[in-house]
């Protein structure tokens, strides 16, 4: 595929997302999906956390970058306000996942302080969760719990640390990295989905998992939160460890993406048995370690490293392209992408679209087509 047909065919993606969102925003207003349920938006279920809101208002923040068009803005603006109350919001580890994605670039665009004081109190919101003993930030299961996704949500108190010179929230920021790196980043790269500690001593106890095949195995989509993650914290503190870890996880991936170009639900399924335990493809976690991967490619030392990272970031964006995998050819679909998964042990969002999956889809291409 040459560089002029790819730009073309992600142009065309990114159009058909647009339409997508569309029909959300006209036949639910104001709503904030999670996952579908054969194909469609609306509909009963558990949420198991409430969480994904930044990704529908941030997708609209992501069509106005590209294209300009006053409407996206105009949406996106309102959904993000809908979202303000939870900078309050401390029953979640996710306020970096609902306002990196939309208060941040509506402050960059505008410089207006009250979106910036948004931003900031959302930092120190998510750094309350933080644990003395043990050097975490724990997850909504509780104060034993630590969820690698917290990886992706850690740079908003980096991002509040650094804009107020505020040491003790870059303490703790920093602090939870260092304590992820150590107990549930393993020496291959590989990651575990939970951390369990001791809430006395903060001593840890073992790995564990709400969304993996188990413990021990490598989910999906927790390697593409730990790979972005890290490369995100590295991006605003230019700590080579962070540098490091990333490249560690991307080293993972590379060396056990499928020839397809699309992961897995967990790279170590077994592939004899049937989805949703077995051969589940895991779209959501393809589209956030493309979206990584494009900006490892450019904070890497090496250029060889660089070079790879962006080619397999590409043929995963090519592969998510295909009708197998947009949902552009198939009738009454209400998602961008199909095959990704929520929760797998739960039964929550397999092989449907996923609002994660539809938001770093969109990151990744934007970030091709407009570069």
């Amino acid at each position: 595929m040459t560089d002029s047909e790819r730009l073309a065919r992600y142009t065309s993606a990114l159009e058909f997302a647009e339409r997508q969102v569309a029909h959300l925003v006209e036949q639910h207003p104001g709503y904030f999906p999670i996952y579908t349920h054969e194909g469609k938006w609306r509909h009963e279920g558990e949420l198991w956390t409430d969480w994904t809101g930044g990704f529908c208002a941030g997708m609209m923040w992501q069509f106005h970058r590209r294209t300009g068009d006053p409407m996206w803005r105009e949406r996106a603006e309102r959904y993000s306000k809908l979202l303000e109350h939870r900078q309050h919001d401390r029953k979640v580890h996710d306020l970096g996942f609902i306002f990196l994605n939309t208060y941040l670039p509506w402050y960059q665009l505008t410089g207006d302080a009250q979106l910036h004081d948004v931003l900031i109190q959302a930092g120190r919101t998510l750094a309350m969760r933080f644990q003395e003993k043990g050097q975490y930030l724990s997850s909504f299961i509780g104060p034993e719990s630590l969820f690698i996704d917290i990886m992706m949500n850690v740079p908003i108190i980096f991002y509040a640390g650094l804009e107020t010179n505020d040491e003790e929230l870059l303490r703790v920021a920093q602090a939870h990295c260092r304590t992820t790196a150590h107990r549930i980043v393993r020496d291959d790269g590989s990651t575990t989905h939970e951390g369990i500690f001791d809430t006395q001593t903060g001593e840890f106890l073992r790995e564990s998992t709400h969304q993996g095949k188990s413990a021990d195995s490598a989910w999906a989509r927790g390697l593409a939160w730990s790979l972005y993650g890290y490369s995100k914290c590295y991006g605003l503190t230019n700590d080579e460890f962070y540098l490091a870890i990333s490249e560690r996880n991307a080293a993972y991936w590379l060396t056990h993406l499928p020839p397809d170009h699309v992961p897995y639900w967990d790279f170590r399924a077994d592939l004899s048995l049937p989805p949703p335990l077995g051969a589940q493809k895991e779209s959501s976690a393809g589209a956030i370690a493309a979206s990584g991967l494009l900006d490892l490619a450019r904070q890497t030392r090496s250029p060889e490293a660089a070079a790879r990272y962006r080619e397999t970031a590409l043929a995963m964006l090519d592969a998510l392209t295909e009708p197998e995998y947009l949902a552009v050819n198939t009738a009454g679909w209400e998602g961008i992408l199909k095959h990704g998964v929520y929760h797998t042990t739960k039964n929550l969002g397999v092989d449907e679209s996923v609002m994660w999956g539809e938001f770093f889809f969109v990151e990744a291409l934007t970030k091709v087509v407009c570069e």
